[in-house]
C-alpha cells in the first residue's frame, strides 16, 4: 500500500482574511490513481492511516482516517469516544490534490471548517 501525507491548512474565512497556516491536519493515507481516498487500500492496514490535528499552538491531536459504515470519512482521536469524531464533508469524493478544498466539521461543532490542501506528497 502506499501513503501519501496530505497536508491541510485553515483557508481564508471570516476569522482569518489570509488563512491560517497554524490550524490544520496532517493525514497519511492511501490515495488511488486519481487521487481519491481508496477503501480497498485503507481496509488492509487500517492503522495505517493517522492523522495529526494542529490547532494554534494547543496540544497537537493524534488519531486515525476511519472510514463510518454510513459510507462517510472521519478523524478518530480515541476509539473509546465517539463524540470526538470530526467528519469531513463528503470526503469520498473528493480529490485530494495541492489547491483543493476540503471541509471538516470539528466534534462539538455545527460549523464546517475549510481547509485547502497544500501539499500531497508519495510518503513510501
Amino acid at each position: 500500500m502506499t501513503l501519501y501525507h496530505i497536508h491541510l491548512v485553515m483557508a481564508r474565512n471570516k476569522e482569518f482574511p489570509e488563512g491560517n497556516v497554524h490550524r490544520g491536519y496532517d493525514i497519511h493515507a492511501p490515495l488511488d490513481a486519481d487521487g481519491h481516498l481508496d477503501k480497498a487500500a485503507w481496509e488492509k492496514s487500517p492503522s495505517s492511516s493517522t492523522v495529526m490535528r494542529f490547532w494554534d499552538g494547543e496540544r497537537s491531536a493524534l488519531g486515525y482516517l476511519v472510514h463510518h459504515p454510513k459510507g462517510g470519512w472521519a478523524f478518530d482521536y480515541d476509539p473509546a469516544d465517539a463524540d470526538d469524531d470530526e467528519t469531513g464533508f463528503r470526503l469520498s469524493s473528493h480529490i485530494f490534490k495541492q489547491g483543493e478544498y476540503i471541509s471538516i466539521r470539528d466534534h462539538g461543532e455545527d460549523e464546517l471548517h475549510t481547509f485547502v490542501i497544500d501539499a500531497v506528497t508519495q510518503v513510501n
